[in-house]
């Protein structure tokens, strides 16, 4: 049973609602499912699954593009409603003819509803019980063929049996029948006779074994003789070895003057005191308060349809329809007139290191916005599709909701807290060095910040980190290795909290989204300490793997967490963004499967490089 039916502009304006209906929903369906899948491109998909507590909902919904208007119906998912998509796009039909953008109010739909929705129950019904018809008869089929089938086999045994008859004596095999009279053989001194391609060895009377395919014995006097041969070669070689030997010369590794040695090492003073040189001063200023500069040159687009293997897409329409076809501009955009334009999109995201699955969505989201539209005059459909995609993407890396870390920094320091933030990711991204990029810059707003070293699981992680704090001057809380992790946690904040510290920055140990031990530690960290900020670490360089890592560790979150409302990843700090040049799509991917937006990029191997993710840059190089 439908629970709710409504048709509203994307605006935001609801025209009509279906007051029969009129169940008090639970929880936000329509509201979930305008931030969560209209605005952020992922209209393309089927349905959507909304729960809340005590209820499960599927929401299907429909567009009419050129009016800007979307259907959208609310059921129950155990139900499994068949007539729901035939029942919208009836109902995107008949409201049409009486749609008028001057009006607000419906009420004379409610008539035209009823009859709609019984004519696609009915037909729901008729295609129910055609396909159990359908079914049975398929069922007898099957049921008659097993029955010939097993009569067949019946018969072949018996046939079989007769065959193969014969006797035996005792000493002989069985062969088909084919013995004679007194039970032998015929033929001298050989006690079976059987074909070669059956696998059997005709046996002389010496012993010997002939299968017809290969001799056994002149195999192996061949191996005797290509034995002997290597032999002799062997020995030959031998002997002509002493002559052809060279006394190697002694290297000389000390014939220049020695060098003084690369020592990075911290000095030390005469009094065994360690000399701290303090390198956050002469760092410089964090590139998080800078400005990124973005060149204004407009580039020539070029013909998206001309792409692939040199060959003009445009070609299948011919030239002289495509062009009036866009100078006219009154033709509606069907599905067939995008996907050319799409697919090359597609491509062109895709060798930009954008995931496969997520630039294939993003299509089916443009094409969904597109479908129905009429196009402008003097414009083209490449570049309708183009300034649509453009729009999608800034649309889904444009955070959804603002997260200023400085300022909820200083709303914790009011409550009398320390600010946490837990860095987590994958082995080898460079969590505890970005870290140390995030705590400089902290510094440098005047926010009093501490170390956690919870990597108690990796050899050295405790050493690199306390030689980050020791250069940063900044106090670190450790417990050494073999230790658990949320422990060392829940004590560096209190120690935090004794210590007047701002924000307490927590290092944890790198693990694959697939080991079930370290996401289970993780996952009780995070429900121990109720971080106010978790950040997932990536590297810039990962296409579709980064969708695996990022579904993956919110998923081992949630599900190994015991909190009825457990912390999942709130941002993403991209690493090695220097060295990608314009293969950014991992950006692109990380935000759309996870909804987090991306906070910090880092961009070098100093203190200062860290910087903020420029969305239209990013959008440009997408596109370029």
């Amino acid at each position: 049973m439908l629970e709710q039916l409504l048709i509203f502009t994307r605006g935001g304006l609801i025209l009509w609602t279906c007051k029969e209906l009129g169940n008090a929903l639970k929880g936000s369906p329509i509201d979930t499912l305008i931030r969560s899948c209209l605005l952020e491109e992922r209209s393309g998909a089927a349905s959507y699954n909304y729960d809340a507590p005590g209820a499960a909902y599927t929401l299907k919904w429909t567009f009419h593009n050129e009016m800007g208007l979307v259907f959208v119906a609310v059921y129950q998912r155990i139900l499994h409603l068949l007539y729901v998509d035939d029942l919208l796009a009836m109902m995107k039909q008949e409201f049409l003819e009486i749609y008028d953008p001057k009006r607000t109010v419906y009420n004379d739909f409610d008539d035209v509803f009823r009859q709609l929705r019984k004519e696609a129950e009915a037909r729901a019904e008729e295609m129910k019980k055609s396909k159990q018809v359908s079914q049975l008869t398929n069922s007898n089929i099957g049921k008659n063929q097993g029955k010939v089938q097993k009569s067949g086999l019946r018969g072949g045994n018996e046939k079989k049996s007769g065959r193969v008859s014969g006797n035996d004596d005792g000493d002989g095999e069985n062969l088909k029948g084919q013995k004679t009279e007194n039970g032998h053989a015929n033929g001298n001194h050989i006690a079976t006779n059987k074909s070669p391609s059956m696998g059997i060895v005709n046996r002389t009377e010496n012993g010997s074994s002939d299968t017809g395919a290969f001799n056994v014995n002149k195999l192996q006097k061949l191996r005797a003789k290509g034995g002997k041969k290597t032999d002799t070669v062997v020995n030959k070689s031998s002997k002509e070895e002493p002559k052809k030997k060279m006394t190697k010369k002694n290297r000389v590794w000390n014939d220049s003057p020695e060098e003084p040695k690369l020592d990075f090492t911290d000095p030390v003073s005469e009094n065994g005191e360690e000399n701290i040189a303090v390198v956050a001063a002469d760092e410089g200023e964090s590139m998080m308060d800078k400005e990124e500069i973005i060149s204004s040159e407009s580039e020539t687009e070029e013909d998206e349809e001309a792409e692939k293997d040199g060959k003009v897409e445009t070609k299948k329409k011919g030239w002289f329809s495509s062009m009036f076809q866009s100078i006219a501009g009154n033709a509606n955009l069907e599905k067939a007139d995008l996907e050319p334009a799409l697919k090359a999109l597609k491509d062109r995201l895709m060798t930009k290191n954008v995931a496969e699955e997520i630039a294939e969505k993003l299509c089916e989201s443009v094409a969904a916005s597109l479908e129905g539209k009429k196009l402008a005059s003097f414009t083209r459909i490449s570049s309708t599709v183009q300034a649509a995609m453009e729009e999608a993407l800034v649309r889904i890396l444009t955070p959804r909701r603002s997260i200023d870390i400085l300022r909820d920094v200083h709303a914790a320091k009011e409550q009398r807290k320390p600010y946490v933030v837990v860095f987590v990711g994958v082995n080898g991204v460079g969590k505890s060095t970005n870290l140390a990029k995030v705590a400089y810059w902290l510094q440098q707003h005047e926010v009093n910040v501490m170390m956690a070293a919870c990597d108690t699981f990796r050899s050295g992680a405790v050493e690199q980190l306390r030689t980050h704090a020791r250069r940063l001057q900044i106090p670190i809380f450790e417990k050494g290795y073999e230790k658990d992790p949320a422990i060392v946690a829940k004590e560096a904040i209190q120690e935090a909290t004794r210590n007047g510290s701002d924000v307490v920055l927590v290092d944890t140990a790198g693990r694959m989204q697939d080991n079930e031990p370290l996401m289970r530690a993780l996952s009780k960290l995070i429900y121990l300490n109720n971080p106010d900020l978790v950040l997932f670490v990536g590297e810039a360089l990962v296409g579709n793997d980064a969708v695996d890592q990022l579904s993956k560790f919110n998923q081992k979150l949630a599900d190994l967490s015991t909190s009825p409302n457990p912390s999942l990843i709130d941002g993403i700090l991209l690493t090695k963004f220097d060295t990608i040049d314009d293969k950014v799509g991992a950006a692109l991917s990380m935000v759309y499967i996870s909804g987090a937006p991306v906070m910090f990029v880092g961009c070098g191997q100093s203190y200062t490089d860290l910087k903020k993710l420029n969305i239209k840059s990013i959008v440009k190089t997408l596109l370029k």
